[in-house]
């Protein structure tokens, strides 16, 4: 997971003036053409001149508002203390009133106006902080709702628990009895249980939403979703169309892994295939895919210490050419009390500080997530570091979600687990065909569950009053194939607390996968490797660097990422070579 302040901070070791220079040149696009007559030449002079002045005051700003609200979430997730965290939303709101002051949006606006006479480099740095801007300039009063009311949505799903048996239960309580669980009149119990907080949340959805549509009014948009997908630098007519050819790409391979799926579980519960309903899947969501009667991938793990699992990763992208040394002794690695429970990188200064933060275990899961943390973490680490404070970020939140996605899907590979995990040749060769049917289903199922997201998201900003209950359901439908619940009308949506803590960005993930799919495929030719993805070998290829080097890392946000992706991989984003990955062969 990329940390929510993807930007700002050194210790103090480093001076802000030498994070924010811009040593250029660089090549972005072509120059300006020259003007005829002096008095052009003296206007353009003065809105350059102009560009640079506030540039300079906004990323020094910028800069030092960023490295105090890094360094308080950093501190805060390692030590879990109340005070630190009230110090690190302190800090996060003084970096959200900096973007509100209209006088400074008014300016960049202004500047933007001519911005065909600004160095593409500036231009682009302009325009991210008109995007930074436009964002924040609602009235206080509104904004304060909006957060008055997801918080509250975010603390009934922190602290609700499900009644069953006469027993509150938590979440994570009901997940494991569905995993256990084989009476499916059971089963349904608990299915059930676990949308309870639907019902309790429903209502100040729909009031959110709403009051979200009011604030995206207010910015010109049509409604919420809109404006998250055009302040994300999105076209929605262009995610839209890669999204229906990812439909229309999965739709029999996933009808087809459905099927078997099924086949398997109805005989686990004694019933027939078409008798399969939403709660014999172990995910209350259908977002994930069920675990495999034929492999466990932790056998592979089991036999490693927490250390080893590092010492693995280690090793693997020193191979290859993309040292994480320094990121790891920065990093804090191993569960401790009080520490955040997840996993998340963090690039604290956009100038080499790249953290990540973990509780290693010796699982597969672990070993994906180490690697997939490090993902992000090279990829922070390479961007150019000439280019202007607010372009050292990757080129989009999916850009750097498909690399760590690329490098973490690898623990869970035959050939990577034999070249760098250890695994005993013989057994992968025996479970191979197994490993890449369980990756093949993941892929999928996530999939169509992203397509739900979407559309559902979209329809529920465009109309907050419709009969979303049902809406939902013919979501599910259509894009997972799941049987509605007889008589159902419940707000099982609601259930799903992405709509309030994440709204309008689940898309992201699904263009992530689709990107680490189509790296995967230009790696063939960097490689040279004569074969599926699932078989590329990247043992001692320095090459591997050097491509991601100069073609998905250096560039950081300098491009818009429609030009990024086809700049690093030869065509724009498509869901093709994802299609291809998910083809039973």
């Amino acid at each position: 997971m990329k940390n929510s302040f993807s930007a700002a901070a050194t210790t103090g070791l480093l001076a802000i003036a030498s994070i924010l220079g811009y040593a250029g040149p660089l090549e972005v696009c072509a120059g300006n053409t020259p003007h005829a007559n002096a008095d052009q030449a003296k206007e353009t002079h003065d809105v350059k001149q102009d560009a640079r002045v506030f540039l300079k005051s906004y990323q020094t700003s910028l800069a030092e508002l960023e490295i105090k609200a890094n360094l308080a979430a950093w501190k805060a997730a390692n030590s879990g203390k109340k005070e630190d965290f009230a110090a690190a939303a302190q800090a996060k709101l003084a970096l959200r009133k900096f973007h509100s002051d209209p006088d400074a949006y008014g300016r960049v606006q202004a500047l933007m106006q001519n911005g065909h006479e600004i160095p593409a480099v500036e231009a682009r740095a302009l325009h991210l902080a008109e995007l930074a801007y436009r964002r924040n300039q609602l009235p206080a009063v509104l904004l304060e709702q909006m957060v008055e009311l997801s918080t509250q949505i975010e603390q009934t799903f922190s602290t609700f628990r499900a009644e069953m048996d006469d027993k509150p239960l938590s979440n994570n309580d009901l997940l494991a009895l569905l995993r256990e669980e084989d009476d499916s009149r059971r089963r349904e119990l608990i299915w059930v249980a676990l949308k309870q907080v639907g019902d309790a949340v429903a209502p100040r959805l729909v009031q959110l939403a709403t009051l979200r549509n009011r604030a995206a009014r207010r910015l010109g948009f049509d409604n919420y979703w809109e404006m998250g997908i055009r302040l994300q630098e999105h076209d929605p007519e262009q995610l839209l169309t890669v999204f229906d050819e990812l439909e229309r790409l999965t739709r029999k391979p996933f009808g087809d892994a459905k099927g078997q799926m099924d086949r398997e579980l109805a005989r686990r519960f004694g019933i027939a295939p078409q008798e399969m309903m939403p709660w014999h899947y172990d995910n209350p969501f259908f977002q994930a895919a069920p675990p495999s009667d034929k492999v466990d991938l932790n056998e592979f793990y089991e036999d490693k210490t927490k250390e080893g699992i590092v010492k693995i990763a280690r090793a693997f992208f020193a191979d290859v050419g993309l040292p994480a040394d320094a990121i790891l002794r920065r990093s804090d690695l191993y569960e401790r009390a009080g520490k955040n429970q997840h996993a998340f990188c963090m690039n604290v200064d956009r100038a080499g500080d790249v953290r990540t933060l973990c509780n290693v275990k010796p699982t597969a899961e672990w070993m994906d997530t180490t690697l997939h943390e490090l993902g992000h973490a090279v990829y922070d680490l390479h961007i150019d570091r000439r280019l202007p404070f607010n372009l050292r970020e990757p080129a989009h939140i999916f850009t750097t979600e498909g690399v760590a996605m690329l490098f973490g899907a690898l623990g869970k590979n035959p050939t990577w687990m034999v070249a760098y995990a250890g695994a005993e040749k013989t057994r992968v060769n025996e479970l191979t065909e197994a490993i890449l049917e369980q990756r093949r289903r993941e892929q999928l199922v996530f999939a169509r569950w992203t397509l739900v997201m979407l559309h559902f998201e979209k329809s529920l900003y465009e109309n907050p009053q419709q009969d979303l209950n049902a809406l939902w359901w013919n979501y599910v439908e259509r894009f997972q194939q799941l049987k509605r619940p007889a008589g159902r009308n419940r707000p099982d949506w609601a259930a799903k607390p992405h709509f309030t803590i994440a709204p309008v960005y689940y898309h992201n993930y699904m263009l992530g996968e689709l990107f680490a799919a189509q790296l995967r495929h230009t790696l063939l030719e960097v490689l040279d490797h004569d074969g599926p993805t699932a078989e590329l070998s990247f043992r001692g290829r320095k090459e591997l660097a050097d491509f991601f080097k100069q073609k998905v890392f250096n560039p950081g946000s300098v491009r818009i990422w429609p030009e990024f992706v086809a700049r690093a991989t030869g065509e724009p984003l498509t869901a093709k070579y994802f299609a291809a990955e998910v083809r039973r062969r």
